[in-house]
């Protein structure tokens, strides 16, 4: 069959293709091809203006426009080419070795990857493309969800809601509170993730420059290579490496991503059982069905496709993170067959992204069913009644509260207050502890 969304094998490339194809720009073969034609174009420019061979202006633009203007007939072009070669990273040079005779500096073409091994390529386009797609799409997307959280906890920070520890009615707090609990969290994470360095490999077959030393040993070429690395890519070279680079930082990115993702999790499941409780009810969009067989059903579809896809993408974060910084002596061929796959989890993370994006902007607060929860768990201030007590030096005031409140089906306000007439203490402080509601009692915050 003709591969379009209906006959991919991949939900990515199938039924999700409307939310990600925008990732192909990086992700793609397309797209590794066109960031390895970058990188083989800098470098053979960044060589020339070290005065090492002449180029025409008229090579220069014709290399700037290929790389701003790399299309897929460019790409089907280095295809056609890798057919004979059998050897993807080859077929880009041949292809460039092509361009330069279409502008009659073919004399050049020996400079095209010279002294390189074909992961000096890949191990500097695959760090491009990540970095690129991590700050056009990733960080921002994900700055955009958790601004997004932080604007509905502002908007929900003065909502009492009962809180629920061990799955049992707790202390109340805040539904601006609890989802601060997620900005902080991810604020934190982000932090962390933006702090780790996109790094690449640029020395020759096995790292140590040979054949750029051998054919120039009074050049410099590994504050060159650093140089061309750093300021014209905008990597950081690793200065002790085998054929590959190392994948460490790499690896971390995977890891601090899955951090993320799980944080995200447990906001999704948070966020569904709320739901189930009645805390929150969902806008409905007038076509939409909740369910084949009962009409009634409103279900947290969204929550629930977000989890999913979070998952999956840390079932493949977890392989990547384990996999690529293990290479057997100076380099062995997974590290090439896994790295095509590392936009598979980006994809799938992307999707949940919009997934909890589209659930939050159903969500609709039902203060009436948490203001019910409170009413109906008055046991819940006996933590406040007996540290008051203690205060006041009362006698065993935890176990007295103990003895009310523990295990029993229903405290109402009346028992509280009963048990208060009672107490011989002040009427001052009487007055004080019946002050005390499940509504009231939600402690202090920071300012955010």
């Amino acid at each position: 069959m003709e591969l379009n969304s209906l006959t991919a094998i991949s939900s990515i490339d199938g039924r999700y293709r409307k939310q990600v194809q925008h990732l192909d720009e990086y992700f793609s073969e397309f797209g590794l091809m066109k960031y390895r034609v970058w990188v083989e174009i800098d470098y053979y420019l960044f060589l020339s203006s070290l005065k090492m061979f002449p180029v025409s202006p008229k090579t220069i633009r014709h290399l700037k426009q290929l790389k701003e203007e790399f299309t897929q007939d460019h790409a089907l072009a280095i295809k056609k080419i890798e057919l004979t070669t059998n050897h993807d990273v080859k077929a880009v040079e041949y292809f460039l070795k092509n361009q330069l005779n279409i502008t009659g500096d073919e004399k050049t073409g020996e400079w095209v990857h010279f002294g390189l091994t074909s992961q000096d390529i890949n191990n500097t386009a695959i760090p491009l493309l990540w970095k690129y797609a991590m700050e056009n799409e990733y960080i921002p997307a994900l700055l955009n969800l958790n601004a997004e959280l932080k604007l509905l906890a502002g908007s929900w920070m003065n909502i009492s809601m009962l809180a629920h520890t061990h799955g049992q009615p707790a202390s109340p707090t805040r539904l601006g509170k609890e989802i601060m609990v997620f900005v902080e969290r991810l604020t934190n994470q982000i932090e962390q993730l933006i702090q780790i360095p996109f790094t690449a490999k640029f020395g020759g077959a096995t790292g140590n420059f040979n054949a750029h030393h051998i054919a120039f040993p009074k050049k410099d070429w590994i504050k060159l290579a650093n140089t061309f690395v750093e300021n014209k890519l905008g990597l950081q070279r690793q200065q002790f490496t085998t054929q590959i680079e190392h994948y460490d930082n790499l690896a971390a990115q995977f890891d601090a991503m899955k951090r993320i993702n799980t944080i995200l999790i447990d906001l999704c499941r948070d966020l569904w059982t709320y739901i189930s409780m009645d805390y929150f009810s969902q806008q409905t969009k007038a076509g939409e069905v909740g369910s084949s067989a009962m009409p009634h059903k409103v279900n947290p579809i969204d929550f629930e496709n977000a989890e999913g896809n979070l998952g999956l993408a840390n079932a493949i974060f977890e392989h990547l993170s384990a996999k690529l910084p293990v290479s057997r002596l100076q380099r062995d061929l997974t590290d090439s067959t896994v790295t095509r796959n590392i936009g598979v989890p980006f994809a799938h993370t992307i999707i949940a992204f919009r997934s909890i994006e589209k659930g939050l902007s159903k969500l609709v607060v039902n203060v009436d069913k948490m203001d019910a929860d409170l009413e109906m768990n008055w046991a819940v201030v006996a933590e406040a009644i007996q540290t008051i007590l203690r205060r006041e030096g009362y006698p065993n005031p935890y176990e007295a509260l103990k003895d009310l409140t523990r295990g029993k089906k229903k405290i109402e306000k009346k028992t509280i207050h009963a048990f208060i007439d009672k107490l011989k203490v002040s009427a001052a402080l009487k007055k004080e502890l019946k002050k005390i509601t499940p509504h009231n009692y939600t402690g202090i915050l920071p300012e955010f």
